[in-house]
């Protein structure tokens, strides 16, 4: 993919089919993309959450991914249906849990070489968290 498609982007997920083979050998490929495109401000590359889709079409259990998700540098990976709505919100949740904490640590390490300014104290740092950007 072009630059363009990631560009401003703090996070991803890549879904591959447990029903295909195929699709979960262009993991690698889609994460590699990923981290040569696409990096945070600090230099660390975006968090990944692997999803494996369409786990209600299959019988058995899938064998366990976190060792390939530790080698391979994405944060998480989930078991998901989007037919039945199972795990999308986990993952989700999952994804931008390591989102703010990036946004958190690019704080922390700005904040030595911050300066403070007369009358502002940490209650009034709290009203511009992320959540207040975000909307």
């Amino acid at each position: 993919m072009t630059r363009v498609y990631y560009r401003e982007a703090v996070g991803a997920l890549v879904v591959f089919d447990v029903t295909r083979a195929s699709t979960f050998e262009a993991v690698l490929k889609w994460k590699d993309d990923l981290d040569s495109k696409l990096t945070l401000n600090h230099g660390r590359p975006v968090p990944v959450v692997l999803l494996a889709n369409k786990s209600d079409q299959i019988a058995c259990q899938l064998p366990k991914l976190d060792s390939f998700c530790k080698e391979n540098g994405f944060v998480g990976w989930f078991e998901t249906s989007a037919k039945e709505n199972t795990n999308i919100e986990e993952a989700a949740h999952c994804l931008v849990e390591h989102i703010l904490n990036n946004e958190e640590s690019a704080v922390t390490e700005r904040e030595p070489t911050s300066i403070l300014l007369s009358g502002y104290t940490s209650t009034t740092s709290s009203h511009f968290k992320c959540s207040s950007c975000l909307k």
